[in-house]
């Protein structure tokens, strides 16, 4: 790559990100604690989505200390709704690390930040390029879709071999006497005006450089390779009451919703009715004889990979003590003891139809 090419893209970029960028709470700060925090917060999710758990975060762990004493139920209660909870259970992990192997400090070098729990090569850069000025380019989607316009990437953006071509452009591009800056720049610059649809190349700072632009071809980068079919899966959930107190259970801490606390339930098997598979699933995950007493709603719910619909029944206790088989805990709670247990969205959707129907 040009030298002369490289500076006609970092003087427009750095001179539009002066006068152009959004007043983000993140960016008020040198504290690497409150960037990570930001950081991973800000991973699959919009930034108008994290701004308010962001603040409400750092008001209830100011420190990284303050988090490493915190148990993790309290975490995750901390991150409810903002989904991705194995985040929170890698920052829990994290904060514990620092605290106890690097004095409280985070670290400031690659190897050692790069081997903190939950921290990839994204952000390993951003911390310690914003926080620390070093010379690390940050990619994640924002940056490759400006990379992919600007050099016509034809190799697809989701696909595994298009990694190292893209940090090889960015380390190219990488403005090393601001690396901190530049990386915001270009992630900004992504998000704002190189959008994935209908992009904003008509106030673009380093539209005479882009090579998408050039040939009229913007549209159709960055390439992707088809994504298959979500599948769905119809699931059956049950409320069951005894003694005026409703079972939860708790997921496991190593897989999806890790750690989270839900009503029993699962899978609708093919052939079976919502209701029997109600009485199935809570008898094989907690040993208990049930009856299904009332319909009370059906919820639909996305994730990454999968979409579920969920039919949701208040049910008896009739017999039998709770023996697990795959949760890994379970408490019987009163109706207003809910809002203490951190759940997953999918059961937010229906609680407040509980409440409605139980009284509370």
């Amino acid at each position: 790559m040009a030298q002369n090419h490289v500076k006609s893209i970092h003087t427009p970029l750095l001179t539009w990100y002066d006068h152009n960028h959004r007043n983000l709470p993140w960016r008020e700060t040198n504290d690497p604690y409150a960037v990570w925090v930001s950081e991973v917060m800000l991973q699959q999710t919009q930034v108008k989505t994290v701004i308010p758990y962001y603040r409400r975060f750092l008001d209830t762990f100011p420190t990284i200390q303050d988090l490493a004493a915190s148990d993790l139920q309290t975490v995750l209660k901390m991150w409810e709704g903002l989904g991705y909870y194995s985040r929170a259970r890698n920052m829990h992990r994290t904060a514990v690390t620092v605290v106890q192997k690097h004095h409280g400090s985070f670290p400031d070098t690659w190897k050692h930040i790069r081997g903190l729990p939950g921290i990839g090569d994204y952000i390993a850069a951003a911390i310690l390029s914003i926080v620390f000025n070093k010379c690390y380019a940050v990619v994640d989607g924002n940056v490759k879709r400006v990379l992919a316009r600007l050099f016509r990437v034809g190799t697809p953006v989701n696909q595994a071999s298009a990694n190292k071509m893209f940090k090889k452009h960015a380390d190219r591009l990488l403005y090393k006497p601001d690396p901190g800056k530049y990386n915001q720049a270009m992630m900004e610059l992504g998000a704002l005006i190189c959008k994935p649809y209908s992009p904003l190349c008509g106030t673009c700072p380093i539209q005479p450089a882009c090579k998408a632009y050039q040939s009229s071809t913007v549209d159709i980068y960055p390439r992707r390779v088809k994504s298959k079919q979500i599948p769905l899966y119809n699931i059956a959930i049950g409320v069951v009451l005894r003694n005026n107190r409703l079972l939860i259970t708790q997921r496991r801490h190593d897989g999806l919703l890790g750690g989270l606390w839900e009503f029993p339930g699962g899978k609708i098997k093919k052939g079976e009715t919502a209701s029997t598979a109600c009485i199935r699933e809570i008898k094989e995950e907690t040993g208990l004889t049930i009856a299904v007493h009332q319909y009370l709603t059906q919820v639909k719910h996305a994730y990454t990979h999968f979409k579920i619909v969920v039919d949701v029944f208040i049910c008896d206790h009739v017999s039998g003590i709770v023996t697990l088989n795959g949760p890994v805990d379970h408490r019987w709670i009163t109706l207003e003891q809910i809002d203490d247990y951190p759940f997953p969205k999918a059961n937010h959707k229906f609680i407040p139809n509980l409440k409605e129907k139980l009284g509370c």
